[in-house]
């Protein structure tokens, strides 16, 4: 029988106060989902599923009774949140599918794990790990896993017709762990399917999106994405695959570089921040081509106008890191005027007085920020003359 050996998380004391807690009437509980696949690949992980044959509601009384906070958290699914040291256990009892419907699914709970094994959505996510690292693997997960095939637990298309965003989980996995070619099948399924990704919410296809983008290389999932029709589901206004070679690995970057027009139009469809909508517009239409080379005037101008978060933003994106030394260097000076200088001039406030403290700091920033506050300060009571 094979073993999952030598993970932090599968020898923590947190792990063994609450699979033990869960345990003490007979239960079996197991680790299952991410952690167990990335242990097997030899990866850190740090959130923690768990799978047990008992009601979550005997789970929580368990945990209670041995001193471990539970969360509630989705009771009507099976799911509860143990906390110990600090450490987030999500438990869920066995369970399966009555009637799906999108993300929620009317669920019945049950003791077999083979059916909440082919309830799951890949093969190498349903791989279950004991305690003592002993592996349960009821649908060939570890051969997948090591062969890099992305594999739907039963019938692909079925398993998307359940839930539209087993499309983009599909490409953001094989992205992950996909070797070689993805099956055709799969990938026939997704293109069929790939007109129901129009009916899933801003907020899941953004999570799934950057999850995917954050991907090492993402450039072989998103390639085939445009083959099956998928990502033309999402950036709807263009894009262009060529421009994720000169971008790194933040998701906004990379998105920026690849969506060629539409900025609003993907901040609605991806529900963005107003933040994250403020960065895309920016990068998407930059003030200049920024390079390790560009000239200390032409920083300093740019740092002026736009500031160091975004410029800096904008060389990452350009492929050009080499200038992030220099935004320091070549920062510029807060403008040395201010409205109370104008009135202890004995000017009063107003629409002439700002248009006159402008006309100064577009002066001031033409002959690069060299002009004094004294000179200034003359030029602005002259000014106020005329």
């Amino acid at each position: 029988m094979a073993h999952l050996t030598r993970q932090p998380w599968l020898m923590a004391a947190s792990s063994r106060s609450v699979l033990g807690a869960l345990a003490s009437m007979g239960a079996t509980p197991r680790f299952v989902g991410g952690c167990v696949r990335d242990g097997l690949l030899g990866r850190a992980s740090t959130d923690l599923d768990i799978a047990i044959d008992q009601l979550p509601e005997d789970s929580a009384r368990l945990l209670e009774s041995a001193s471990i906070k539970v969360i509630p958290t989705g009771l009507k699914h099976g799911t509860i949140t143990a906390v110990s040291e600090g450490q987030h256990f999500e438990i869920t009892a066995l369970r399966v599918d009555v009637e799906t419907f999108g993300r929620h699914a009317k669920v019945a709970f049950t003791d077999d794990w083979k059916l909440d094994a082919a309830r799951r959505d890949f093969t190498i996510n349903a791989i279950y790990a004991g305690i003592d690292g002993q592996l349960y693997d009821p649908v060939g997960g570890q051969a997948d896993l090591a062969a890099g095939r992305v594999r739907f637990v039963g019938d692909a298309a079925q398993r998307i017709d359940e839930d539209k965003l087993r499309i983009l989980r599909f490409f953001r996995f094989f992205a992950l762990f996909g070797q070689d070619e993805p099956d055709a099948e799969t990938l026939a399924a997704c293109s069929a399917a790939a007109p129901g990704i129009a009916g899933l919410s801003g907020e899941r296809l953004h999570a799934e999106l950057f999850k995917l983008l954050a991907a090492p290389n993402p450039l072989p999932s998103l390639e085939l994405m445009a083959e099956a029709g998928v990502l033309q589901q999402i950036l709807p206004d263009g894009f262009d695959l060529d421009g994720l070679a000169q971008s790194d690995d933040e998701p906004l970057r990379r998105l920026s570089a690849i969506a060629t027009a539409g900025a609003p139009s993907i901040a609605e469809r991806l529900r963005l921040s107003n933040q994250e909508t403020g960065r895309l517009a920016f990068l998407m239409e930059p003030p200049a081509k920024l390079s390790a080379g560009i000239p200390r005037r032409d920083l300093r101008q740019l740092l002026y106008g736009h500031g160091p978060e975004r410029i800096g933003d904008l060389a990452l994106q350009q492929g050009a890191p080499d200038l992030l030394p220099r935004l320091d260097e070549a920062a510029p000076p807060r403008f040395p005027l201010k409205g109370k200088d104008a009135q202890a001039l004995g000017m009063r406030p107003g629409p002439e007085v700002g248009k006159m403290l402008q006309a100064l700091e577009e002066a001031w920033r033409a002959d690069d920020f060299a002009t004094g506050r004294n000179e200034l300060l003359a030029k602005l009571t002259d000014l106020s003359k005329n």
